[in-house]
């Protein structure tokens, strides 16, 4: 009891003083008994916290983050790869750090420096492993780019590490033995959760000030759930969605589905007081932490329900800049994909245009970078979509044939409009959302997005429910492959990480149970 005590203090301590680092850092990877939500497991920590410390930079600052490798708890991965989810990783297409497609995992006892440089992109994002279902474990933080020229910088008065508002499912058995269709555990707000049967677990607190304007940066880091998100008696005006500046969006509500972010400002003009802060996910038991005034008691809050909300709807954001034309002329689509998503009947993994995804032995861009391997022998074969350079490409799911909907799509190297939304039937060829994960909707719904290709390597789309990813549902586009390697010269570092894997005795790794 004594432990159990120790433990939750010492996470709720972290969580209430965010560690930042970067643009230049070393972060470790290890394992560590932690206690988050009252149960005591064993996790898989960057920087020694849950989530990780967060990574912060300006505007053009190249990060240098070197990851080095202590995991030996052989009941989880010990290798791992991390992923700058949302960086378009020009020019370093091997900085990626998603496994077998642009890199091999890096080996317990080793370190791998990834180095990019972040060009124009300012926003919220996050970084993650990127090997099996390693995330779920708990590695998994903050990436807050700021921008000295932020046109909504008049808006609010505070922007730190205070106001960074984590969301992340959280199982009490390690991720390879979680079952697909398994319920969370808990809810984790800022690291901080509880669980049916465990008293006393304190709640994540969100300090402020009154009468002063915050904007927060509201990450979903889950492996699974999407969660509606809300603060008792007070409006949140969005700014920004996925790293992408937005039309100001006044709602009480946000739906945030797995890996997107969005940025809101809060102003905290009511009364001093507690508030609620909601975290309601699609699946499981609910969470709550406080948003906290300075000279408010220390008492949990009353509960204020606020008469008709207004729910966020993607048909309502708008970006702020508008990209290029050619990507929204209405016949302007170069190539057009249908995205089917099933399930084997078999085996119960998911399948993308009738393929279950599976990692190659050699990853994607290696074997692009070789001469000698044709398109029709690269791996994983039916899974690779080779695109031109410079076109503009439509994309659009037909979700009907997969379970356990909705599944939220991420795409690797670019961001995206997203020209009909889950739910609706319009086209917006006009002002649509830009973004890089969306929900791709329900049975009747017909998501389509654009891209440009101008950014050479093999790029993953993939649902970021990992468990799905895992199973099967994923496909690499490998982008103007013959321009990889004029676009970026291989580094003897990346070159190292496969010899040094494929030594280890054995992959400790295996697919989670399908029922």
């Amino acid at each position: 009891m004594i432990q159990h005590y120790i433990l939750l203090c010492v996470l709720t301590s972290l969580q209430s003083y965010a560690v930042t680092i970067g643009p230049v850092a070393d972060l470790v990877i290890a394992n560590a008994q932690i206690s988050p939500d009252g149960f005591i497991k064993s996790a898989v920590l960057a920087g020694g916290t849950l989530p990780g410390p967060i990574i912060t930079g300006q505007k053009g600052d190249t990060f240098k983050i070197n990851v080095t490798n202590h995991l030996n708890d052989e009941t989880m991965l010990t290798s791992t790869s991390i992923h700058w989810h949302g960086l378009f990783q020009r020019h370093s297409n091997q900085m990626d750090g998603a496994a077998f497609v642009t890199q091999c995992p890096i080996s317990p006892g080793h370190s791998f420096l990834y180095e990019f440089n972040a060009g124009e992109q300012v926003g919220t994002y996050w970084y993650h492993s990127h090997y099996g279902v390693q995330y779920c474990d708990g590695l998994r933080g903050a990436l807050i780019i700021y921008d000295p020229q932020d046109p909504y910088r008049f808006l609010y008065d505070i922007d730190d590490e205070s106001t960074v508002i984590t969301l992340m499912d959280w199982y009490h058995v390690p991720s390879p033995q979680v079952q697909r269709q398994v319920v969370p555990d808990s809810v984790l707000i800022n690291g901080v959760g509880s669980y049916p049967g465990v008293q006393d677990t304190p709640y994540a607190i969100i300090n402020v000030q009154p009468y002063k304007r915050y904007r927060f940066r509201l990450l979903n880091m889950a492996c699974k759930p999407n969660y509606v998100f809300s603060i008792d008696d007070h409006k949140l005006i969005i700014i920004e969605a996925d790293g992408q500046y937005v039309e100001p969006l006044i709602v009480d509500s946000i739906q945030i589905y797995a890996a997107q972010r969005y940025s809101f400002i809060l102003e905290t003009n009511r009364p001093v007081d507690n508030y609620w802060v909601h975290a309601v996910p699609n699946l499981g038991i609910s969470s709550m932490a406080i948003l906290r005034y300075a000279g408010s008691p220390d008492a949990d809050p009353e509960i204020r329900l606020t008469p008709k909300p207004v729910a966020l709807q993607e048909t309502d954001l708008h970006p702020l800049y508008l990209p290029l034309p050619m990507l929204l002329q209405e016949d302007g689509a170069t190539i057009k994909l249908n995205i089917v998503l099933a399930q084997n009947e078999t085996n119960f993994n998911f399948l993308v245009n009738g393929v279950q995804y599976t990692s190659p032995t050699i990853p994607v861009l290696l074997q692009l970078l070789n001469g000698d391997v044709s398109t029709s022998e690269m791996a994983p074969n039916g899974s690779i979509y080779f695109l031109p350079r410079n076109r503009v490409i439509e994309i659009s799911w037909i979700p009907d044939l997969a379970p356990a909907r909705p599944h939220p799509f991420h795409l690797h190297g670019h961001k995206f409009a997203v020209i009909r939304s889950a739910g609706s039937s319009r086209y917006n060829y006009i002002n649509p959302v830009l973004r890089d994960t969306v929900n791709t909707g329900f049975i009747g719904d017909y998501v389509t997005i654009r891209f440009i290709t101008d950014n050479p390597g093999p790029w993953l789309l993939h649902c970021h429910i990992d468990w799905h990813l895992y199973s099967g549902m994923a496909l690499v586009f490998a982008e103007a492959s013959q321009d990889v390697a004029a676009s970026q010269p291989l580094s003897d570092s990346s070159k190292q990480l496969c010899p040094i894997y494929y030594s280890l005795p054995q992959q400790n790794f295996s697919l989670p149970p399908s029922n």
